[in-house]
């Protein structure tokens, strides 16, 4: 099994997204959504894209987002 100081010191070389891929699975392992936050977070996705059909709100392309962090 790899050392912990190994694990952590090659996550460490990964790219910003990928870093964030990680704890997102990592965070998923440790935790079970609360589904009252669930339940807030469609609400609000909702929100925002009835925002942004109603051109209330601009959006940014997801090249364009995900370049920031490569």
């Amino acid at each position: 099994m790899i050392s912990q100081a190994t694990l952590l010191k090659d996550a460490l070389k990964l790219r910003p997204v990928e870093k964030a891929h990680l704890i997102e699975g990592l965070m998923a392992s440790l935790e079970k959504p609360d589904p009252d936050v669930e339940s807030e977070w469609e609400r609000e996705a909702l929100r925002r894209y009835k925002a942004y059909k109603q051109k209330r709100i601009k959006a940014k392309d997801l090249d364009e987002v995900l370049k920031k962090y490569e």
